[in-house]
């Protein structure tokens, strides 16, 4: 079976490549336990690639808000990446796109998280 998520530590920041095409209640729990370790092992800046998710419910944006929460107590970065049409429309619905700090690709999210290291 293949994992709904990647998780590769980079220098500056933990990178997870979600893997599903749906971010949604079947993953989410999961996936937001995920994100929780991860911070609980002192990760501060997180960059959630989501360039093969199709869709997204609230669940999989919950889980979203979630790392971004986690990130900000540990005043660390969290950056969004890889947004397919359907999860930006959400995202804007939502208007959370004021709120998340969004890139186009893991290497935007990658600059954009040294550049706030380098401000802090």
């Amino acid at each position: 079976m293949e994992k709904n998520f990647d998780i590769t530590k980079r220098d500056n920041y933990t990178l997870i490549s979600v893997n599903a095409k749906r971010l949604d209640t079947s993953i989410a729990p999961s996936f937001k336990s995920e994100l929780v370790m991860i911070a609980g092992n002192g990760e501060r800046n997180m960059v959630i690639d989501l360039s093969k998710t199709e869709y997204c419910d609230s669940s999989g944006l919950s889980s979203i808000l979630v790392a971004n929460r986690l990130c900000r107590n540990a005043k660390g970065n969290f950056v969004l990446t890889g947004l397919q049409d359907a999860v930006e429309r959400l995202i804007s619905i939502s208007q959370l796109d004021s709120v998340l700090t969004i890139t186009n690709s893991v290497d935007e999210a990658d600059a954009e998280i040294i550049m706030t290291e380098s401000e802090q």
